[in-house]
C-alpha cells in the first residue's frame, strides 16, 4: 500500500471514529433527558448528596393507618375549645419519639381528643441534626410534613416517618425518601415538590424550635399539660408512660 493511500485510510478511519463519537453523545444525552422526565422534580444538588453518600434504604413503610374523627388543623387535632391542651415536641428523628407517637400518643387522642377533653399540637424541636454537621434530616423531614399539611395530610405524613425510622443522622429522612413517602401516601406531588424544594417551611419549623426552648425543652419528646410540663416519676432522662401522662390531663380536667 502506498502513502499516499495509507494517508487516505487513516483519514477515513478518524472520521468513522468522529462520527460514532457524535453518535454516542446524541444517544447519551436522550437517555439522560429520560431519566430527568422519569424522575420526580427535587433538588437535583439534594439528590446527589444523597446517592454520593452510598445509602442503601429499606422499601418505603406505610406503616399502620390510624382512624382520627376528631377534626384537624395543620399540627392539631381536636375541638380548639377543649378544656385541656397538650403541646408535644418532638424531632422525627427521636427514637424515643418514634415509641411515644406510636405507643402512646395513639391512646392519648383515642381516649381524650376523640372525646373533647383535650385539643392536642404537635410542635419541632429539630435538633439532632445538629449532631452531625452537614445533616439537615430533622429541619427537612419538618419541613415535609408541613408540606403535607398544606393538602390536610400531616398525621398521615407523620404516621409515614416514624413507620420509617431507621437512625439517627442515617439518611431515613434523606430528601429523595422524603419525596417517597409523599408518594406513597398519593399526596399531589407537584404540589407537594414546589412547597418541599422551595422550602417554605423552614422559618415556621425554626420558629417552633426556639419556641420549644422558650418552654424550656431540652430533650424529646416534651410533653406539656395545659403548659405544665410533664415529668416522669423516674425523672427527667425517661420518657413518661400513658398512665403517668394521664395524672396531669385528669389533674387538668378535675381544675387543679
Amino acid at each position: 500500500m502506498s502513502k499516499r493511500q495509507e494517508a487516505r485510510a487513516r483519514r477515513r478511519r478518524q472520521q468513522m471514529m468522529s462520527r460514532l463519537l457524535v453518535i454516542g453523545m446524541v444517544i447519551l444525552g436522550a437517555l439522560l433527558i429520560a431519566c430527568a422526565l422519569a424522575l420526580p422534580s427535587i433538588d437535583a444538588a439534594r439528590v446527589r448528596a444523597t446517592q454520593q453518600a452510598g445509602l442503601t434504604m429499606t422499601p418505603v413503610s406505610t406503616g399502620v393507618p390510624r382512624t382520627v374523627t376528631a377534626p384537624s388543623d395543620k399540627t392539631s387535632v381536636g375541638d380548639p375549645a377543649a378544656p385541656v391542651r397538650v403541646d408535644v415536641w418532638e424531632d422525627f428523628q427521636c427514637p424515643a419519639c418514634q415509641y411515644y407517637s406510636q405507643d402512646i400518643e395513639t391512646l392519648i387522642i383515642q381516649n381524650y381528643v376523640e372525646t373533647g377533653k383535650v385539643y392536642y399540637t404537635y410542635h419541632f424541636f429539630t435538633s439532632i441534626s445538629s449532631y452531625t454537621p452537614g445533616n439537615t434530616e430533622s429541619e427537612h423531614s419538618a419541613n415535609a410534613a408541613m408540606c403535607a399539611s398544606d393538602q390536610g395530610r400531616f398525621w398521615d405524613y407523620h404516621d409515614i416517618l416514624y413507620a420509617n425510622w431507621n437512625g439517627e443522622n442515617a439518611g431515613a429522612f434523606a430528601d429523595y425518601r422524603l419525596v417517597a413517602f409523599a408518594e406513597a401516601l398519593g399526596l399531589d406531588m407537584k404540589e407537594f415538590n414546589t412547597c418541599f424544594e422551595s422550602d417554605k417551611y423552614a422559618d415556621f419549623v425554626a420558629e417552633d424550635y426556639q419556641a420549644g426552648k422558650d418552654w424550656g425543652v431540652q430533650g424529646t419528646p416534651a410533653i406539656f399539660v395545659n403548659g405544665v410540663m410533664v415529668v416522669s416519676p423516674r425523672g427527667e432522662r425517661y420518657v413518661a408512660t400513658y398512665e403517668e401522662i394521664v395524672v396531669y390531663i385528669e389533674a387538668a380536667l378535675a381544675g387543679e
